[in-house]
């Protein structure tokens, strides 16, 4: 079983603000769903070319206990503390011991 010391972030799980404020105007922006630990593994560093700028991307797999991963889809994001935002792109679970979820991500093409 994954101990607490092998995830080493602590990170916010967020959905994208649904709703209207005072004026009848939709909420733009990300809410919380969740504080979780995790451990962040980069799997690649990326070069794009967007609007004719180069652009970086990094790909990252964010893996949290299953019970946490609990309706957690690929329309959310990952916030880590030091402000690095990861667009969730898939979501596995540990189909055998039913432990922990990754998370498949990417950040820098968007800004999160």
């Amino acid at each position: 079983m994954t101990t607490i010391g092998q995830r080493s972030e602590l990170v916010q799980i967020q959905k994208p603000a649904d709703g209207y404020d005072d004026f009848g105007q939709p909420v733009i922006g990300w809410v919380k769903v969740i504080d979780v630990w995790a451990n962040i593994v980069h799997r690649s560093g990326l070069e794009t070319i967007r609007a004719d700028t180069p652009t970086s991307i990094v790909q990252a797999s964010i893996r949290i206990p299953a019970p946490a991963a609990a309706g957690v889809t690929a329309a959310m994001r990952v916030m880590c503390a030091d402000g690095i935002a990861y667009n969730i792109k898939g979501v596995l679970p540990d189909r055998v011991k039913r432990e922990f979820v990754d998370l498949v991500c990417e950040t820098g093409a968007s800004d999160g």
